[in-house]
């Protein structure tokens, strides 16, 4: 007779967010032998005590990051934005309240591989502090790890390239800012310094990067920002209405990889739908500008397309101190495009892809994260589970005939070769009929706890072995991964996901309410849970509420089919 599957045990990897919320939803569910293996030293993730730092705020609406057992308190500021410490405040909170005695810190997990019965999970882990090692068996394993933990250094702008060169700066990358900050500080010269006195240069044009320079123009620093192009963001003179910001408007207007209603059906596969989705995004972006006060010919106005992408910030309503008006005040120069190819001869610069020079005391690299799967697990391992990414095989059978992805931009080459191996972003192809590892917090989506919440339940329900609406055999399982891949690559074909699978397994982001539905009907639940009719859905406010009773209705469902 097979165990119960409460009764066995689960090792949660990471104490950020999904990791959080999947262990709260696992043991409602009744597993009795739930355990939070994290690295850190505190709970929060990117949000973690020891990673934020003044002037960190979220980037998007306050109650956008909460979960529906704790209430999210308003901001400290005053304002409308929840900052850093807001965020880790929250986090702590729920891990004392719901999960007290379930996470254990300061542990690296690795090798992470089968036993020789080739049932459950093998897990080596070190403790940081003390150094003693140990294996340790779980029946099933989720990795909710995340992936901006693991920088990505260019080689000809890393440490030992500077060493190399004969760098007399500090070289460090932004998941380090916080911890070095001081070290920063002291090493940046004053903003009224001359037109020849090194300055901080900042790499890269998305959030942390905006960020880093904010916080050193707001200390009185000179700082300039090099990047190809910068992340697109939405803004407005006065806060947006709850019934635009907070409901599924936006999403409406992005294609999703099926048509759920005919509003949908009218806007992506019309002309005259093309005409208004157009018009609508070329506004958004237009008004964002004019709301920023950025001049016509700025290079701040280099952006990614927000439609084409999901690297977009919600700005609200401009502060004075925040990344925008601050370039606009010339107390951040922006330089884009631009490219830094490496370091100069001279020891004090960086070389740019124009053959000009660049004087920095100090080089922040803002170029983003690997995958943090890879380390933690043995090579035969992570390629028998599936987790790795796998080469792409055009399929002419995946066509969608939308309007609306007629004038698409060129595929990102990585997006071309490389293609995700995770079934809804949660599993593994590979292993989806064996119902012992999954994943959360690897999709994009701008409400990240609504979505890493129903995920967790969805994640839950495929460890009871509940009835669902899912792939059975791994043949299945990747014909519909395929599906999602090929799909991606037409939505976003400038993001190639399968670069750090563990941080965009999946890209949700517009479309995250039709994705979170996708889930909902997996697990046999009710979807488009806003309410409204055939043409007000798309203003119904989106609310946590909506999900908060996700348990009792699976049980239910349960109780019914085993009736």
């Amino acid at each position: 007779m097979s165990r119960n599957p409460r009764e066995e045990s689960v090792a949660v990897i990471g104490s950020g967010v999904a990791g959080l919320i999947t262990a709260y939803t696992l043991i409602r569910d009744g597993f009795t032998n739930v355990e939070i293996l994290s690295r850190d030293a505190h709970v929060g993730g990117i949000w973690a005590r020891d990673r934020i730092y003044p002037g960190l705020f979220l980037n998007n609406v306050h109650g956008e990051y909460r979960l529906t057992p704790l209430k999210m308190p308003p901001p400290v500021s005053g304002g409308d934005r929840l900052s850093g410490y807001d965020m880790n405040k929250y986090f702590e909170t729920f891990a004392s309240r719901f999960l007290e005695g379930k996470i254990q810190f300061n542990l690296h997990v690795h090798n992470i591989r089968r036993p020789t019965s080739g049932q459950g999970w093998l897990l080596d882990i070190s403790d940081l502090k003390s150094g003693i090692q140990e294996t340790r068996e779980y029946a099933r394993l989720v990795m909710c790890t995340g992936g901006s933990s693991n920088p990505r250094i260019p080689q000809e702008l890393s440490p030992e390239a500077a060493a190399a060169a004969g760098f007399k700066g500090l070289v460090m990358h932004t998941v380090d800012f916080a911890r070095k900050i001081d070290v920063l500080l002291a090493n940046a010269a004053p903003a009224e310094s001359g037109p020849d006195t090194p300055s901080v240069v900042v790499i890269g044009g998305g959030k942390s990067a905006q960020d880093v320079c904010a916080y050193l123009a707001n200390e009185g620093k000179k700082v300039t920002l090099v990047c190809h192009n910068l992340d697109p963001f939405t803004a407005g003179p006065k806060p947006l209405p709850e019934f635009i910001r907070k409901s599924r408007l936006l999403s409406l207007f992005s294609p999703h990889i099926h048509l759920r209603t005919a509003l949908e059906r009218l806007l992506h596969t019309t002309w005259i739908g093309k005409q208004i989705v157009d018009f609508v995004w070329h506004g958004l972006a237009d008004s964002s500008f004019k709301a920023m006060n950025i001049p016509v010919d700025s290079p701040l106005r280099n952006t990614v397309s927000p439609y084409w992408h999901v690297r977009v910030n919600d700005e609200g309503v401009p502060r004075p101190n925040g990344f925008h008006p601050l370039a606009v005040a010339g107390k951040i120069e922006v330089l884009s495009p631009a490219h830094v190819t490496g370091f100069s001869e001279d020891g004090t610069s960086v070389s740019l892809d124009d053959g000009r020079s660049l004087r920095a005391s100090v080089l922040v690299l803002a170029t983003g994260y690997t995958s943090s799967w890879s380390p933690l697990f043995e090579e035969n391992t992570i390629e028998e589970l599936g987790l790795n990414p796998h080469l792409a095989e055009p399929n002419p059978e995946y066509h969608w005939d939308y309007t609306t992805l007629s004038d698409a931009p060129p595929l990102h080459p990585d997006a071309k070769k490389w293609s995700c191996s995770l079934y809804r972003g949660l599993v593994p192809a590979k292993n989806i009929h064996r119902r012992d590892f999954a994943v959360n917090g690897a999709c994009i989506s701008p409400n990240n706890g609504y979505t890493v919440e129903v995920a967790s339940h969805w994640i839950s329900s495929y460890f009871l072995r509940d009835q669902m609406r899912i792939a059975q055999t791994p043949e299945e399982a990747f014909k519909e991964t395929e599906r999602d891949a090929a799909w991606l690559k037409r939505r976003y074909p400038e993001v190639p996901t399968a670069l750090n699978a563990s941080l965009t397994g999946y890209l949700a982001f517009w479309t995250w309410p039709q994705h979170v539905d996708d889930l909902l009907e997996d697990m046999g639940l009710p979807v488009m849970r806003s309410g409204g009719n055939g043409l007000t859905w798309p203003f119904q406010v989106v609310d946590l509420k909506e999900i908060e009773h996700l348990k009792g209705e699976r049980d239910a469902k349960r109780a019914v089919i085993s009736s």
